[in-house]
């Protein structure tokens, strides 16, 4: 595996996830894989478990880790092309690129969506320049459009819990939130939980509708309530408007969030449930996105789901030390 960015570049998710559980039992029996081996893991955006739980995966295997902080622990850095560079930026991403695959031998980035334009953050010109100018295999630490690290990390830790049940219901639901936020983790979400076994609903406001290169297949129900009916798992999340027939509300909030706090998750909800799981990507915003009460239920599996990224980030960073 030379890029991971969407779920299909995993492969056979039960193959995918039975390597998940034999990584889990061991994480150090591969440290061979990595010897001599250098990861470099760059920034352009703040971070706590993709950062941590990263490389700690690749410290399990063996490998020699570089962290490097765009913003803050380098020039920085134009990315468009043409540009007079007669401001703040020293240094183009073009020239930067090569050098630091130079030093390493596989690389991750995470860049966020600028809300400036929506073609260029659905093009992902950021990590694609690094795919094609690095000659490094590359893997999408959350992008402009998708977290498939997370998402990897959500699957497992849903079929953990389910324990062999069949299909599983498994609502993504919107939750208000005072900033605009990116799509990238509702996106992969729905990508990943599509390609599993599992009964996949969606839930939002009109006028929130995720990209139809996520979604389609997805049971869209805009009322909350009927959607929570029976779920097994609850994953919540707020998006911005990803603005797919209305490009000029791209990554805007529609809604002032104090006459949306009906969809903050409660026990009002969780209670048409069947005992679901819940669950965050986290950082989360406690009464906004999900009630005290909730998140610290028996049910709430915000840590282990938060552990299972340094599986994820294992088993991806092994499959591509394999191809080198």
């Amino acid at each position: 595996m030379r890029i991971f960015q969407h779920v299909q570049d995993i492969g056979d998710l039960h193959v995918a996830l039975a390597e998940a559980q034999e990584v889990k039992r061991d994480r150090y029996q591969w440290q061979h894989l990595g010897k001599n081996k250098t990861a470099l893991l760059i920034f352009f955006n703040n971070s706590l478990r993709t950062r941590l739980s990263t490389q700690k995966a690749a410290m399990n295997l063996g490998m020699n880790v570089i962290v490097l902080d765009v913003n803050q622990g380098a020039w920085k850095l134009e990315t468009e092309r043409g540009v007079v560079m007669d401001g703040d930026k020293s240094e183009h991403l073009l020239e930067a690129i090569p050098v630091m695959a130079s030093y390493c031998d596989i690389i991750g980035v995470r860049s966020f969506a600028r809300f400036e334009s929506r073609e260029d953050d659905y093009e992902e010109k950021i990590l694609q320049q690094f795919i094609q100018y690095s000659g490094r295999p590359v893997f999408f630490m959350e992008s402009a459009t998708v977290h498939p690290l997370q998402a990897f990390a959500d699957l497992i830790t849903i079929k953990e819990d389910w324990k062999g049940k069949t299909r599983p219901k498994v609502v993504m639901t919107w939750a208000p939130h005072p900033k605009s936020l990116p799509q990238a983790v509702p996106n992969s979400f729905a990508e990943w939980m599509l390609a599993a076994d599992v009964d996949f609903v969606v839930t939002h406001p009109k006028g929130y509708e995720l990209d139809p290169q996520f979604v389609k297949g997805a049971r869209v129900e805009y009322d909350q309530m009927k959607a929570f009916e029976g779920a097994d798992f609850v994953y919540a999340k707020n998006w911005s408007c990803p603005g797919v027939t209305h490009p000029e509300d791209y990554g805007k909030v529609l809604h002032d969030y104090h006459t949306m706090m009906d969809w903050c998750v409660s026990a009002r909800q969780m209670a048409v449930t069947n005992n679901a799981g819940f669950l965050h990507c986290l950082p989360v915003r406690r009464n906004m996105i999900v009630t005290d009460d909730v998140i610290e239920s028996p049910r709430s599996l915000v840590i282990p789901e938060a552990a299972n990224r340094e599986i994820s980030a294992q088993v991806v960073l092994k499959r591509m030390l394999e191809a080198l």
